[in-house]
């Protein structure tokens, strides 16, 4: 069973900073292209950050755009995002997403973890 397991989220007061980590088992880490999502109650999934399955190329939601890193160790099977600057707006529930590159039914996800942003 492929699973990931995010971990490092928790209580941040404002322009503080938090990392996340989400460690893969069960498939091949090296042909997921990762992302990392967030989700408040009553809206959609947020795409927040992507990384291709090298590490090559990152991008970004402009409202985290200069402020979170996403990146990936290979020989880890884990993904991170580094989270700097934090906002309030950035409480959420953030999720781990791994999506085969070339098969994107292959579509894997955790089970989430929270952030809060708060004074």
């Amino acid at each position: 069973q492929v699973r990931l397991v995010e971990s490092g989220g928790g209580l941040v007061q404002p322009g503080g900073s938090l990392r996340l980590s989400c460690v893969v088992s069960g498939f091949y880490f090296r042909n997921l292209g990762m992302r990392w999502y967030r989700q408040t109650p009553g809206k959609e999934r947020e795409l927040v950050a992507f990384i291709t399955t090298t590490g090559g190329r990152q991008e970004y939601s402009d409202s985290v755009k200069g402020r979170f890193t996403i990146s990936r160790d290979n020989n880890k099977d884990t993904v991170y995002l580094q989270m700097n600057s934090l906002k309030p707006e950035d409480s959420a529930v953030y999720l781990c997403n791994g999506r085969h590159a070339t098969m994107p039914d292959l579509d894997y996800w955790g089970q989430g973890i929270q952030v809060t942003v708060s004074s």
